[in-house]
């Protein structure tokens, strides 16, 4: 599902690379479903629909994922939320924090051009090895978030959308 958004070589901090050729999951994962919108309004209706129809397939608040990539669009992820009324028990989150979690449904939401790579980020690389860094450690942001989806993932943008949703 997600697989499409990692090399097929990663490298380690420490310079050790590692080959994905062959790697099986154990899950298969759901389909991600990638909504790209044309407002904070469509996005954040959007949001909600996908976690009310999760409710009414009984998957229960608490097992509601809702991640973002930055402090800035963490405000749609929670009212989307609060429209679909599971503010209270879904956990909303930076992407940075969704690793070694799990959900039955999961929402990224904010995968806005400017958002995913984080601007700011590449605005601040010194040269071209460095800005690759940055590159493949926001994609690999991406990957965990997706990941923690079991169920059902839905991932959504602000037109044209982050580059690195075409790879899904």
């Amino acid at each position: 599902m997600a697989d499409g958004l990692l090399p097929g070589a990663l490298r380690d901090p420490d310079g050790n690379q590692e080959d994905r050729d062959g790697t099986v999951s154990l899950f298969d994962g759901p389909a991600p479903v990638v909504r790209i919108l044309d407002s904070y309004d469509a996005e954040i209706a959007a949001v909600a629909k996908f976690l009310e129809d999760a409710i009414s397939d009984g998957v229960a608040p608490a097992e509601i994922g809702l991640f973002v990539r930055d402090p800035a669009s963490i405000g749609r992820a929670r009212k989307a939320a609060q429209l679909a009324g599971v503010d209270s028990a879904a956990t909303v989150a930076l992407m940075h924090l969704a690793k070694g979690l799990e959900f039955r449904a999961v929402a990224v939401v904010g995968c806005d051009e400017d958002s995913l790579p984080l601007q700011s980020r590449i605005e601040d690389a010194a040269d071209e090895g460095e800005l690759d860094d940055i590159y493949e450690t926001e994609r690999q942001l991406l990957y965990v978030a997706c990941t923690r989806a079991r169920d059902r993932l839905l991932i959504t943008g602000i037109a044209p959308g982050s580059e690195f949703l075409k790879d899904l």
